[in-house]
């Protein structure tokens, strides 16, 4: 451990001085808490997504940020959103669901697992009257119980109008910049009010194709550049295609995740993951899958040959997957493999300028 430096000690503990009411100045050295540490994560329901976002095991989107679900229309935003309100609950916390497409389906959820009837449900139908409810909750629970673990979930902000939207006549100017106007106020307070707190705040945002767009993203979201700015994770999703049952009928959905902004771990890294409409997100598929990509599972046929936790060979079936993942040691065996895979490791990279490609690469491919 390096000694710190002298005349630093002296600055911090006269910044620290200086702004009483809260501690502004750190050092980064592992031993005193800061306000860039995450203690906590919420799962999104998915192993793969959760390792994809955090870069560790028993991740999820961070505690204390503010993360962003965007996508095409049914891909997935408003049940992976769901999931994070039932981990929420899980873990003792407060799920609170603001809703601006008055499209929430009171059975799915209960199928996901989400407790409807401890759920805080709000009907909110403008952009100020989401944030205004957003701060009064963040005030109450610094009264009551600053230790309990919130999570908010809007759903959606590309469905909200501002007042003056509402109030305005559709032939006149100024109308259309307003909802980036009242985001981007509201943004910078509501990212300092819960940077502090045990609480989770969640949007999910439509994308729309950017008109004359030839290069680069061709896709933008609703509400101008405040969130994108202001969300520590930005969640791309869309849907693969189809599950069919042997009826033939849809059951479900392949979801590709792209995670495009990070400030928890590297951008860019994708997940993938069934999503069935009668149960939500199918981890434990997702698992056999990964460990088939990377030659830990093996496949012969219809059958699946891997050691276990005591080093034994076993083989199965997909079918007999879940039933395998009942003993805990064997699943937390496989969790370990594929955490082992799946987390990237920081190390000084030994290249040169010629030793790296650069690849275009997009949710398409």
């Amino acid at each position: 451990m390096s000694v710190k430096d002298e005349l630093a000690g002296v600055l911090a503990n006269s910044l620290n001085k200086k702004f009483k009411d809260y501690k502004v100045a750190y050092f980064l050295d592992g031993v005193q808490e800061t306000p860039t540490d995450i203690k906590e994560f919420v799962s999104t329901g998915s192993t793969m997504l959760d390792l994809a976002i955090s870069n560790r095991p028993n991740g999820g989107i961070a505690v204390g940020r503010i993360t962003e679900l965007n996508g095409l229309e049914s891909s997935g935003k408003s049940l992976v959103g769901a999931h994070l309100l039932k981990e929420t609950q899980r873990k003792g916390g407060v799920a609170v669901y603001i809703d601006t497409e008055t499209a929430v389906s009171e059975d799915f959820l209960e199928v996901i697992g989400v407790d409807i009837n401890n759920m805080l449900y709000l009907h909110l139908e403008t952009v100020e009257d989401i944030f205004e409810a957003i701060e009064e909750i963040v005030a109450k629970v610094r009264e009551s119980d600053k230790d309990r673990l919130v999570t908010i979930l809007v759903d959606s902000l590309a469905a909200a109008s501002t007042k003056v939207e509402l109030e305005a006549d559709f032939d006149k100017d100024g109308w259309a910049t307003s909802k980036a106007i009242v985001i981007s106020k509201a943004m910078r307070k509501i990212t300092q009010m819960i940077g502090r707190q045990r609480i989770a705040l969640v949007f999910t945002n439509q994308l729309r194709v950017k008109l004359g767009a030839m290069f680069g993203d061709p896709y933008t979201t609703s509400g101008g550049k405040a969130l994108p700015f202001h969300a520590s994770t930005r969640i791309r999703l869309k849907n693969k295609g189809q599950i069919k049952d042997s009826k033939k009928n849809v059951i479900g959905m392949t979801i590709l995740a792209q995670v495009i902004k990070n400030r928890l771990g590297p951008p860019l890294r994708k997940a993938e993951f069934p999503l069935y409409f009668e149960s939500g997100v199918d981890d434990e598929g997702s698992w056999l899958q990964v460990l088939k990509e990377h030659g830990i599972a093996k496949v012969g046929g219809s059958w699946y040959t891997m050691d276990d936790h005591n080093g034994n060979q076993i083989k199965f079936q997909s079918k007999d997957w879940s039933q395998k993942l009942e003993d805990l040691e064997f699943k937390e065996h496989c969790y370990d493999m594929i955490c082992d895979k799946v987390i990237l490791k920081y190390t000084k990279a030994d290249l040169g300028i010629d030793d790296v490609t650069l690849v275009e690469e997009s949710m398409d491919e």
